[in-house]
């Protein structure tokens, strides 16, 4: 037990570090948060800084989920403790403490944790996304199902039961922050891979000169 609590509070801080805006400031490009759709995170650095830029903040974020877990399970702690460490690692890159707690939406790093915990549940996570994405054309519509499903595999392969569930609450909050992209894919609006981020309606998602973009919830995008 003594160990678990500062591990819980190292995996937060750990997954608080934005990968993205650590990345796009040592490339000299522009803030992720007040470019694109303003979420820091790897499809966004894509359409400013390219794909080695997006491949970088990419193996950051995955790897931020990842580490804290790989370590706690080579500790042998409890299923539950594993799974609050996962999903410290998740919350700190939702709401970090280092950037006024608004963060991005955390993709990469739910598959980081899933990673940890099943490499064989994490590679059928990352197949998914893959195959919606090849069909639908949409990054987030992919996030989504392979979030949706990522509990689902686990279960399947006998994973504790408390992992589980800390997999299922990060997926909820998937959806939660992934608001804005629901209501564009409900509208028809959402920008597919390979496209600009679409402009959004009149009175939805407009940011003043010097905000970053929000969107419907005013969670950034």
């Amino acid at each position: 037990m003594s160990i678990i609590i500062p591990a819980i509070v190292l995996a937060y801080l750990i997954g608080s570090f934005s990968t993205a805006i650590l990345v796009s400031k040592l490339l000299r490009l522009p803030d992720p948060r007040t470019t694109g759709s303003g979420n820091p995170g790897a499809t966004n650095v894509l359409r400013a800084g390219g794909k080695k830029a997006a491949i970088i903040t990419l193996i950051g974020d995955v790897g931020k989920g990842w580490l804290p877990v790989f370590l706690v399970l080579q500790l042998g702690v409890p299923g539950w403790a594993v799974g609050l460490v996962g999903l410290a690692a998740f919350l700190g890159h939702l709401y970090p403490v280092f950037y006024g707690f608004r963060g991005g939406k955390g993709v990469a790093t739910a598959l980081g944790v899933i990673l940890a915990i099943s490499p064989l549940a994490g590679l059928l996570s990352v197949v998914t996304w893959l195959l919606v994405a090849a069909i639908s054309r949409y990054s987030s519509l992919a996030a989504l199902v392979a979030s949706a499903l990522a509990p689902v595999y686990l279960v399947f392969l006998d994973t504790d039961p408390w992992i589980i569930t800390a997999v299922a609450a990060m997926a909820v909050l998937l959806f939660i922050r992934h608001d804005g992209n629901i209501r564009r894919l409900m509208r028809g609006t959402e920008s597919r891979i390979g496209q600009k981020s679409a402009p959004q309606p009149a009175g939805e998602g407009v940011d003043t000169p010097g905000t970053t973009p929000r969107d419907d919830r005013g969670n950034r995008e």
